[in-house]
């Protein structure tokens, strides 16, 4: 069986091709549940100065008074959390699924450290921050991607 095909006349598509087209005509939007708007681009900042209680030798990560790692990585996902929260519906929340960061220096006591995040893909419920994190002079001190997943926090619970 064979069948000519007329070039002249647009290709029709099965319905599930023309919602991946719509969607992917939104790329950079997505709507769940008609209330949850994120879009690419949506940034967040928080900052927390180095104290010891968030130093490698308070964590257990190393014997140094800087700027713990794990410290960097809380800083990171808080502030793509924070970022989001505005656009959730109630009930909604996100839980961290995946970092990928590098610590690039070293931060001593006294610092002040700000991380910046911003949405750079949406896929359905996953969500991917780029992070940059820095330190009072400007310095970038990490960055990376995180990746958090809007849940029904109810749900979420009661798994």
């Amino acid at each position: 069986y064979s069948k000519k095909i007329d070039k002249s006349r647009p290709l029709s598509l099965s319905k599930g091709r023309q919602n991946k087209r719509r969607f992917d005509k939104l790329n950079e939007r997505i709507i769940v549940n008609n209330i949850m708007d994120l879009k690419l681009g949506i940034k967040g900042e928080e900052s927390e100065v180095v104290r010891h209680d968030n130093t490698a030798a308070a964590y257990g990560s190393g014997l140094v008074e800087v700027y713990a790692t794990p410290a960097m990585i809380a800083l990171m996902e808080k502030t793509c959390y924070r970022s989001v929260m505005p656009y959730l519906s109630e009930g909604e929340g996100t839980v961290g699924t995946h970092i990928n960061v590098a610590h690039k220096k070293a931060s001593p006591l006294g610092t002040v450290i700000t991380c910046h995040s911003e949405i750079i893909e949406i896929d359905r419920r996953r969500v991917v921050f780029k992070v940059e994190a820095f330190d009072d002079k400007g310095d970038v001190i990490g960055d990376g991607t995180h990746e958090r997943f809007v849940i029904n926090v109810e749900k979420f619970m009661s798994k």
